[in-house]
C-alpha cells in the first residue's frame, strides 16, 4: 500500500506523542513532518506538500483555522483533518468552511482518529462522533447574496444617514437589527430613527433592536491586540443565533452594523482591524447576516493609509464613500 505522509501540527509535544502512537497502527501512515505553531505549518505543508495534514485549531502565531486557508492555496492536495478539543458548533463549521475534509474532537481521537483519516482518503467527509448529532449547513446552498459593506464617512452626518438607512430597512422587513458602535453614535441612532416614526423602545422589547458597545463588544474576543478567531466565534455565533429568533417573518435575517474594527484602526491596530473584517466576513458565510461596517475618513491620513485603505475595501463586498 502507498506511503500517506503526514504533517502532524500541534503545540503540546506530549500529544503530538500520543497522535504518532496512534499511527503506528497503520504502518504506511507516515509522520514525515511535526510542526507546533500555525506559521510553521503553512511553511513546511508548502515545502513538503504531505498527503494529510493534522491540524490543531489553538496555535500561536497563526490559528489553525487560518493556517489551514493557507495550506489549501499552497498545496491543495492536502488533505485537512482538524485534531482539536473544541466541540462548538460554530468552530466546527467555520474549521470545515475552509475546505477541511474532517473534524475529531481530541477527547475521542483514541476511537475516531484512525476511522477519520481513513475515511477522508476514501474522499469521504468525517466528523467524530460526539459531533453527529448537530446539523451543519451547506455555506455553499441557496442563500442571500453575501452583504459585507463598508461606508466611509467625512462626518457623522453621513455616518447615522448611512446607518439609519440599514436598521431602518432592517426592522421595517421584520429582520433583526444590531448595532456595535460607541455610545454617542448609538444615541443618535436611536434619536433618528425615532424621527422616522420607528417604535425603538417596542423593537428593544421584542429583541429585534439589539444595541452593543463596541469597546465592550471587542473585549470580549480581543487576545494580546489581536482578534482571536476560535474565541471571536464562540462570542459572535450564539449571538447572532438568538437574534435571528427574534425576527418577524418566516426566515428572518440579521442585519449587523458597527465600528469595532474602526475602533482598532484608530487605535493604530491596523493588522488587527483587517483581521476582524476577516472573522467578519467568515460570519456571512455561515448565518443569514448582513453586514455595514463604517470608516471616517480621516483615519486614512497617515503615510501608507492608501495600501489600508485599499486592503479594508478587498474585504467587502461594496465600498460606500461620502
Amino acid at each position: 500500500m502507498a506511503t500517506i505522509r503526514t504533517l502532524l501540527v500541534d503545540d503540546y509535544k506530549d500529544w503530538r506523542n500520543q497522535v504518532r502512537s496512534l499511527l503506528q497502527a497503520r504502518p504506511e501512515w507516515q509522520v514525515i513532518c511535526e510542526a507546533s505553531d500555525g506559521s510553521e505549518a503553512v511553511q513546511k505543508a508548502e515545502e513538503l506538500k504531505p498527503d494529510l495534514v493534522l491540524l490543531d485549531i489553538g496555535l500561536p502565531k497563526l490559528n489553525g483555522i487560518e493556517a489551514a486557508r493557507q495550506i489549501r492555496q499552497l498545496s491543495p492536495s492536502s488533505k485537512i483533518i482538524f485534531l482539536s478539543q473544541d466541540n462548538s458548533l460554530d468552530v466546527v463549521q467555520v474549521a470545515l468552511s475552509t475546505g477541511a475534509h474532517g473534524y475529531v474532537y481530541k477527547a475521542r481521537a483514541q476511537s475516531d482518529l484512525l476511522p477519520a483519516i481513513d475515511a477522508v482518503l476514501r474522499g469521504k467527509l468525517f466528523i467524530s462522533s460526539m459531533l453527529k448529532g448537530y446539523r451543519f449547513t451547506n455555506t455553499a446552498g441557496a442563500k442571500a447574496p453575501h452583504r459585507h459593506e463598508v461606508q466611509f464617512y467625512s462626518d457623522d452626518t453621513v455616518f447615522l444617514e448611512s446607518f439609519t438607512r440599514f436598521i431602518a430597512a432592517a426592522l421595517e422587513a421584520g429582520d433583526v437589527a444590531i448595532v456595535v458602535a460607541t455610545e454617542s453614535h448609538r444615541d443618535s441612532l436611536v434619536k433618528r430613527l425615532k424621527a422616522q416614526g420607528l417604535d425603538v423602545d417596542a423593537a428593544t422589547r421584542q429583541g429585534t433592536y439589539i444595541s452593543v458597545d463596541a469597546a465592550k463588544m471587542l473585549s470580549t474576543f480581543m487576545i494580546n491586540d489581536m482578534p482571536d478567531s476560535g474565541q471571536f466565534i464562540e462570542v459572535v455565533g450564539p449571538f447572532i443565533r438568538a437574534a435571528a429568533k427574534a425576527g418577524k417573518r418566516d426566515h428572518p435575517r440579521v442585519a449587523a452594523c458597527g465600528e469595532c474594527a474602526p475602533l482598532l484602526l484608530a487605535e493604530g491596530k491596523v493588522d488587527a482591524a483587517i483581521r476582524l473584517e476577516q472573522l467578519w466576513d467568515q460570519i456571512t458565510t455561515i448565518y443569514e447576516v448582513d453586514i455595514l461596517c463604517g470608516y471616517a475618513l480621516n483615519s486614512f491620513r497617515g503615510e501608507g493609509d492608501d495600501h489600508v485603505f485599499q486592503n479594508i475595501c478587498a474585504e467587502h463586498s461594496a465600498v460606500f464613500r461620502a
